[in-house]
């Protein structure tokens, strides 16, 4: 008995320390928040289910009165709470005592920074002070200089030695290889050395052949008095000519480059003397430079009876050949053949081509090309392996056998043609009236020269065009009437060629056989030209273009010579009251072929 007393005593022990155990661990567990379990056929009262949410405020300031109690108040059930969990099916809910909440506003404050003040140390010191200061900052400052220039004098010494030995190192290095006559010959028929030979060669020339008179003084002292040459209305001021590739060539057209206007451009004829050289042949000339030779040189295997520069494209050359070919170079790709050429074909030309312009705008702008044969042709100068447009010039059923052509100003689709049975005809490109228009009969020989009036100024005198033939005369016309306004008939020769001054209205220009030059102001005089001028080698003047500024004019003859002349600026430059008075000699011209009055 006494062991199983003691036995009973000790499980006894064992038991209450069990449960002593289980106590502190659940001590020491976080007290579960209470879980409200509702049923789900009850609907939930959220006033109610508010109020039970603890307030974490009462939670963290535990350590208060106010906090216990409201500790205790929360953690023991209320009564009705427990009655209201026991009606609805046992659900257990704790009510919690809540805090009331209230809305307020926040306001920006805004604090600016405390002021920073800083007092420099001057002032705090006296002046005499300070001077010394700066004294001897200066002085130590001009030391430093000093030593710096002299660090800089000994490196720059030192550099010129190393200098000076290293040329003195490779000048004994170096050691000359002379070449071999292969090697040469390799080198001077290289395309590099070729190109820069002739641009060199270029420079050269233009620095030898400019004559500068280095004792001038622009003060005035010592210039001497010009004499009766002061008074000459036309003067030569130079020739230009080649022995290889302009001798016995006739200049066959004229132009000038848009972009550079001292840019000459020149076809000629083929050489019967030198069946061996090209045909045909183009040379730019530079008027700028006293060189005597071409800056470019073109050839084609075909006489060139026209070219021109393309307007847009100032690099680009176009010509139209005896062949019929019409062929285009460039400037800028360094070699004297052309770069395209139209084919031989039914398509295009096949008889000589004397006409050829470039008409449009910037953006349009077409090669138009007329052969001896009537036929008009259209061209992009991207490609011309095809034109774009063909038109055949035909008078009721005959073919017009066309020698020149000439547009208006800022015209592209009307234009003028001359004939080899010396009728002229104007004509339009596209439209209804495509083709042959009018027909202006007055010439009884080929027309060599036809030339639109294109001055700009007071009046508008775009209806007047002047031409020339080899029946020794040149006539005035106006668009509006069949027969000519004047006659001119001072030649004693053929007259190949006629143009307008670009900035005089009343003053044209013409060349004959006779290598006669006769210049006409047909305000001052009708029956006289007022400057008429006889070559020395009295060779055939064939063509003849104005400058841009209308006071210099170049002649080409048979012989490839083409010839710079300027006039002065009283027979050049119009008075305003050219216009007036041209209008006037306009009417009385008009009044002797009808009665009606010329309408400007």
């Amino acid at each position: 008995m006494a062991d199983n007393d003691v036995k009973s005593k000790l499980e006894a022990k064992k038991k209450r320390l069990e449960e002593l155990k289980k106590a502190r661990i659940n001590r020491q567990k976080p007290t579960p928040t209470p879980v409200k379990e509702v049923a789900a056929t009850q609907h939930i009262n959220v006033d109610s289910l508010i109020s039970d949410i603890p307030d974490p405020r009462v939670a963290n300031n535990s350590n208060s009165p106010v906090a216990n109690d409201n500790k205790e108040t929360a953690l023991s059930p209320q009564p009705n709470a427990t009655a209201n969990a026991a009606n609805n099916n046992n659900v257990s809910i704790f009510r919690y005592r809540l805090p009331k909440l209230s809305q307020t506003k926040v306001k920006n404050v805004d604090i600016q920074p405390a002021e920073h003040i800083e007092y420099p140390k001057c002032t705090q010191t006296d002046e005499s002070h300070l001077q010394q200061i700066i004294k001897e900052k200066e002085e130590q400052l001009r030391t430093e200089e000093e030593e710096r220039k002299k660090k800089e004098d000994e490196l720059e010494k030192i550099n010129d030695a190393v200098t000076d030995e290293n040329k003195d190192k490779e000048e004994e290095e170096v050691v000359l290889q002379e070449l071999s006559d292969e090697q040469k010959q390799q080198i001077m028929t290289s395309q590099d050395f070729r190109s820069f030979f002739d641009s060199a060669a270029r420079i050269v020339e233009k620095a030898l052949c400019e004559e500068i008179d280095v004792g001038f003084l622009y003060s005035g002292e010592g210039l001497l008095d010009s004499g009766d040459n002061a008074d000459e209305l036309l003067r030569q001021n130079r020739v230009f000519e080649d022995e290889r590739w302009t001798r016995n060539r006739s200049v066959t057209s004229f132009d000038f480059n848009s972009k550079y206007p001292e840019l000459i451009l020149v076809s000629y004829n083929n050489n019967e003397e030198a069946p061996n050289e090209p045909e045909g042949v183009v040379l730019v000339w530079n008027k700028k430079f006293s060189k005597t030779s071409p800056e470019y040189i073109f050839h084609c295997q075909s006489p060139v009876m026209a070219a021109c520069f393309a307007r847009f494209q100032p690099h680009l050359i176009l010509g139209g050949t005896y062949s019929g070919q019409i062929v285009a170079w460039d400037m800028r790709a360094g070699k004297r053949t052309p770069i395209q050429r139209s084919p031989l074909s039914a398509s295009a030309h096949t008889h000589p081509v004397y006409c050829l312009q470039v008409v449009g705008t910037q953006n349009a702008h077409n090669l138009i090309s007329i052969a001896t044969d009537g036929k008009l042709c259209s061209w992009s100068l991207d490609m011309l392996s095809q034109p774009q447009d063909t038109l055949e010039l035909q008078q009721k059923t005959k073919t017009v056998a066309v020698t020149t052509m000439s547009f208006a100003l800022g015209e592209v689709n009307s234009f003028l043609v001359g004939s080899e049975e010396g009728t002229l005809y104007s004509s339009s490109r596209h439209g209804n009236k495509a083709g042959i228009n009018e027909a202006f009969e007055g010439h009884h020989g080929p027309v060599t020269g036809l030339d639109y009036n294109k001055a700009v100024g007071q009046g508008d005198f775009s209806h007047l065009f002047i031409s020339s033939s080899t029946d020794w005369t040149v006539k005035l016309w106006n668009n509006k009437l069949s027969k000519p306004l004047y006659s001119f008939e001072n030649a004693n020769d053929y007259v190949f060629d006629v143009k307008w001054s670009p900035i005089h209205p009343a003053v044209f220009a013409s060349v004959d056989a006779m290598g006669k030059v006769d210049i006409w102001n047909i305000n001052t005089d009708t029956e006289v030209p007022v400057v008429s001028l006889q070559t020395n080698t009295r060779t055939a003047l064939n063509r003849m273009q104005w400058s841009s500024n209308g006071k210099e004019l170049h002649i080409g003859d048979c012989d490839g010579k083409v010839y710079m002349y300027e006039l002065k600026e009283k027979l050049a430059v119009p008075h305003n009251e050219e216009w007036k008075r041209l209008n006037d000699t306009l009417n009385e011209m008009q009044q002797r072929v009808t009665e009606v009055p010329l309408a400007v």
